[in-house]
């Protein structure tokens, strides 16, 4: 049975990309050597990574004065290493709170320095984007999170700010086009449309680095990984070829305005089975409906263990909501072609007529 992966992360990947790192394990491009035994410090390797580096910069439209890293630690390190780059010591940082992701980001960067919540969506379960709020232009930059994996809510508009603004893009980055030069810094996780766990994809602006007036330890100091072109440390070999071999797939594809229209078409499907039946309903306000995670509740949530057997027996897997919300949340990243959500759709209408 071919089975149709949900999964909010580690997420599914191209099949080329699968079958290209697979064969690489075994040798990589017929020089004796597994992927997995090369040096860090191998024409090979310096090559994977310069390519990877012009592919973000290509697809992305990267302006100059930006650079591109590969990092390690996922995203949940950009928590504390943004504010240690770029938090003075006397400053404050702002952030909008839109989840869990966001609350996280908080409780490390306070660690760091002060920050505050200039809005939040909570009061509504995180189901919506906080809109109209005003941001302290004295802030040192204002931290938000452009796509919400557990309650399915997303960015549609980047407002602009008079301040630098930093964005967690780990689930909605490469989806769609995106206007750089909007952000002084964003960081993601690669686990979702960009490769496999454990490399973190970085794009800061130059200029804002060295003005904190604190000293930050080498591996946590982005000057220092741009000065070693992001090999200060070994790095994550298997997981930054896997980026790359994605931003191949992403650039041979036609690039983000080919995924856009992809993602919409994908979303628009499922959204629209979502509103007609009579037996589930969306979590989230129409307006903010995240493209890449849709989240779904039963009318009668007696019914859930039925639905989730019911989606199994037709390869449907990794659909359950997040364990601290529950209901059901199926997440259309860039490899998740439209014939799975035609499945998923179909399964939805087949169990709603079942129980009529």
């Amino acid at each position: 049975m071919k089975l149709h992966n949900f999964c909010a992360g580690p997420s599914i990947l191209p099949q080329t990309v699968i079958d290209q790192s697979a064969k690489a394990i075994i040798e990589l491009d017929h020089i004796g050597l597994s992927l997995l035994e090369i040096s860090h410090r191998s024409n090979e390797f310096v090559a994977i990574i310069e390519e990877s580096i012009d592919l973000v910069k290509s697809l992305l439209n990267v302006p100059e004065g930006y650079e591109v890293l590969f990092l390690q630690g996922g995203a949940s390190m950009q928590f504390a290493m943004v504010p240690m780059n770029l938090l003075s010591v006397n400053g404050t940082a702002g952030i909008v709170g839109t989840g869990v992701w966001t609350s996280k980001a908080i409780k490390d960067g306070q660690c760091i320095g002060k920050f505050v919540e200039v809005a939040s969506s909570e009061d509504k379960g995180f189901t919506y984007i906080p809109k109209g709020f005003k941001v302290d232009s004295h802030l040192d930059y204002l931290h938000i999170a452009t796509n919400n994996t557990i309650y399915g809510t997303e960015w549609h508009q980047i407002p602009s700010f008079d301040l630098p603004l930093v964005a967690d893009m780990s689930s909605n980055i490469f989806s769609r086009p995106i206007d750089v030069s909007k952000f002084g810094l964003i960081f993601a996780g690669a686990q979702k449309n960009l490769g496999a766990a454990g490399a973190t994809l970085v794009i800061v602006k130059k200029d804002l680095l060295g003005k904190t007036g604190r000293k930050v330890p080498n591996m946590l100091d982005y000057t220092a990984h741009i000065k070693g072109q992001s090999l200060y440390n070994t790095p994550p070999v298997f997981a930054i070829y896997t980026c790359l071999l994605t931003l191949r797939w992403l650039k041979n594809l036609g690039g983000l305005a080919e995924m856009e229209n992809r993602n919409q078409a994908k979303s628009e499907l499922l959204y629209k089975e979502i509103d007609r039946n009579s037996l589930i309903y969306g979590v989230t306000e129409k307006e903010d409906r995240s493209r890449m995670n849709v989240t779904f509740r039963l009318q009668d949530e007696a019914m859930n263990e039925s639905l989730s057997a019911f989606f199994a027996q037709r390869g449907i897997v990794n659909i359950e909501g997040h364990r601290s919300v529950g209901g059901f949340r199926a997440s259309l990243y860039n490899a998740l072609p439209i014939e799975s959500v035609e499945v998923l759709v179909e399964a939805l209408q087949s169990f709603e007529q079942s129980h009529q």
